[in-house]
């Protein structure tokens, strides 16, 4: 061997040498490293001397409890996703080459942000890294997260193919969108708790109690070992007073009606009379787009002059202490003046000698006068009786954001000589729409004040954990005498006055109107032409047993300004579908062998539809007439159709129609309809038999 082959050797040896050496300082350095690496408080040691692994104490997160309506059905829940992971390395090589492929078409056919080919380079290449914990999905839902268990390769499972799928993330959810979204709110805790409508003012039920698990160090980072230290408690369910098909009918026709009016903002909340309980709550504002949003729960946080609606509590006042009767007279000519301030009458020349009682009916500003001469002497007396309704207080609701009602007193710096006037009749007052609902709701209850309520109970693995039983504020806000007296006036003004538009044929609607003037943005009221009105109506149905209070509040209507119109249709809309749907207001059918003899009033329309309806029914209808479109009249023991001309080339006659048959018949001749109200056509803006011309536009009133 020469010198040269013997020196080649050595420096090979030597080579040799020092890479392992090398080798064995790398291992103790990573060793020490991780030892003593993460954090000190936490972190403990696990397992025999000279084999210590590195754990730590972590916190285990309990889902969250449901927010359920009145039936149960989730109005707010928890919905898991997984963060899905693959350990590529405990694969077999054979298998991990005979299915891969496969594997990678099945995630982008189910994930396609990658192709197939993008798929297996990834994950190829991180079985080279030796990459333990290789990202697959974020978000995953749980039905995702089944599918992929049946892959190629994930079948096998976490031990021999991999699969890492237990890293559960819980997202809370409004399953009803739009729906309530304001007042079933959220909670926030980022160093400062923010508790916004249900899900805040009862996250310390909803939440749990945490529990503690212990997480294990791996070289990719930190994993759960499945030590339990200490069970999570589950979140409890919140059980809502809300109905559900209540909350639906008030948001649709509360956004139907905003809509039409172009309005800024409006709410609906229907009680239950009895107990306080919210049965229905919809808060909606105009957004950038146009479109309505539950931005701001107007219903709870907005106070305002409640106007016409404010002149019931007057009136109470004014009965308790003996002021007045109901049945005198004054004059309301359409204008007082009070030192040098005049208040109008929205009727210009007013309405003549009239009973204190009209006046309520026709929500005549003659109230100020009659309020005006009964307390000026002695306005603290007025002050005093509102406070005792409870007019004075907030009703101390669990949800956050209610303010106390502004009510001024004489000797402040806001009370001036017009002072006692102006609030007669509701300025120089604020309070929310549910302050103004829970005063209205206690004259429906007998005089008694309760406190609306939210929440019903609650409950945790089917169990009551908690009822909340309903909560009197004041036991009688007034006499039986006077409570008798307002009722009357009440249905007064549905029956023959500002209301009387809203009447229903199936049951009595008692309430008041108030159309009150509010502050622009620049908090001034405007120029003439500029002004910006509040619509409203309160009260409670039906009149006679009252089961359901009610109050619909429009801010800045465009079209129209009264609280009948603007408001008033709303009310009215949902106490009928209420009505309608509800079976306590119906007795049942088969609790008499009576038959019913008289034929049903059947409306006019398409003669086809309406022989379905009848055949279903089992009612008789003569056959002779074949027009399409056809009259019927009810003939002792049968309908009969009477022929209904419809020519091709004119404005057709659409009175008496169901407005999708009015439409219809409309659009057939080119020309297009614009609906308002409800029930069937009364009247429309071009008359029957005038010349067609397309396009045009013709308004249909229906009632």
């Amino acid at each position: 061997m020469s010198k040269n082959e013997r020196k080649d050797i050595y420096w090979r040896a030597y080579l040799i040498y020092f890479g392992f050496v090398l080798l064995l300082l790398t291992v103790f350095v990573n060793t020490v490293s991780l030892q003593f690496s993460g954090d000190s408080e936490n972190l403990s040691l696990s397992g025999e001397e000279g084999d210590k692994i590195p754990t730590r104490l972590v916190k285990r997160i309990p889902r969250r409890g449901e927010i359920l309506d009145a039936h149960r059905t989730p109005l707010v829940t928890s919905v898991s996703f997984y963060d899905i992971h693959m350990d590529p390395t405990v694969v077999k090589q054979r298998i991990f080459d005979a299915e891969i492929s496969d594997l990678c078409r099945s995630l982008s056919r189910t994930f396609p942000s990658m192709t197939a080919r993008e798929y297996e380079n990834y994950i190829r290449r991180g079985r080279i890294n030796k990459n333990r914990y290789l990202l697959i999905k974020k978000n995953a839902s749980n039905d995702e997260r089944k599918k992929l268990r049946e892959f190629p390769i994930f079948r096998l499972g976490r031990l021999k193919g991999g699969l890492v799928d237990n890293e559960e993330i819980i997202v809370r959810k409004i399953p009803n969108g739009e729906l309530m979204k304001r007042t079933l709110g959220y909670y926030q805790n980022q160093g400062k708790e923010l508790k916004v409508g249900i899900e805040g003012a009862y996250n310390s039920y909803l939440a749990g109690e945490e529990g503690e698990e212990i997480e294990q160090k791996i070289s990719t980072g930190w994993k759960r070992t499945g030590q339990i230290v200490k069970d999570a408690v589950e979140g409890a369910d919140v059980v809502t007073t809300i109905d559900k098909d209540i909350q639906e009918v008030a948001h649709a026709e509360l956004y139907r009606q905003l809509e039409d009016q172009g309005a800024k903002s409006g709410c609906a909340i229907v009680m239950d009379v009895k107990t306080g309980h919210i049965k229905a709550i919809s808060n909606l504002s105009k957004g950038n787009d146009g479109r309505y949003y539950e931005l701001y729960n107007h219903a709870i946080g907005t106070k305002e002059v409640p106007g016409s609606t404010f002149k019931l509590a007057s009136l109470m006042a004014a009965l308790e202490d003996k002021k007045i009767n109901i049945k005198d007279t004054v004059g309301a000519y359409g204008k007082y003046t009070f030192y040098k301030s005049t208040l109008k009458d929205s009727k210009e020349e007013g309405y003549g000698r009239i009973t204190i009682q009209n006046a309520f009916e026709v929500s005549s500003n003659v109230i100020s006068r009659v309020i005006f001469n009964a307390y000026r002497n002695e306005p603290e007396n007025f002050i005093r009786r509102l406070r005792s309704f409870g007019l004075g207080d907030p009703l101390g609701i669990e949800l956050d954001g209610e303010p106390t009602p502004t009510l001024y007193a004489p000797g402040s710096k806001m009370w001036s000589g017009i002072s006692l006037a102006w609030m007669a009749i509701g300025y120089e007052f604020q309070q929310t729409p549910l302050q103004t609902l829970a005063f209205y709701n206690a004259v429906a209850n007998g005089g008694r004040l309760v406190k609306p309520q939210f929440v019903s109970e609650i409950r945790r693995n089917g169990q009551i954990v908690k009822r909340f039983p309903p909560v009197t504020l004041i036991e009688s806000i007034c006499s039986p005498k006077t409570l008798t007296t307002l009722k009357s006036c009440l249905e007064g003004v549905v029956e023959k006055g500002t209301g009387y538009n809203l009447k229903s044929s199936l049951f009595k609607i008692a309430g008041k109107t108030g159309t009150a003037r509010i502050l622009n943005s620049d908090l001034r009221y405007g120029n003439k032409g500029e002004e910006k009105y509040q619509a409203s109506f309160v009260g409670y149905f039906p009149s006679d047993e009252p089961i359901y209070s009610c109050i619909v509040v429009i801010s800045a209507p465009s079209k129209d300004i009264y609280g009948a119109s603007v408001s008033g249709t709303v009310f009215s809309a949902i106490a009928n579908k209420v009505y309608a749907s509800q079976l306590k207001y119906h007795d049942a059918i088969n609790e008499t062998n009576e038959l019913v003899k008289d034929l049903p009033i059947s409306i006019n329309g398409n003669r086809e539809d309406i022989k379905t309806v009848l055949d279903a029914l089992l009612i008789p209808y003569s056959r002779a007439i074949q027009s399409d479109w056809v009259n019927t009249k009810a003939d002792q023991n049968k309908i009969l159709f009477q022929t209904r001309n419809t020519p091709k080339n004119l404005v057709p006659n659409v009175n008496g129609l169901s407005a999708r048959d009015a439409v219809y018949l409309v659009e057939s001749v080119g020309m297009i309809a614009h609906v308002r109200g409800n029930g069937v056509v009364k009247s429309q803006s071009i008359p029957s038999g005038s010349f067609v011309y397309k396009g045009g536009l013709i308004e249909l009133t229906l009632e």
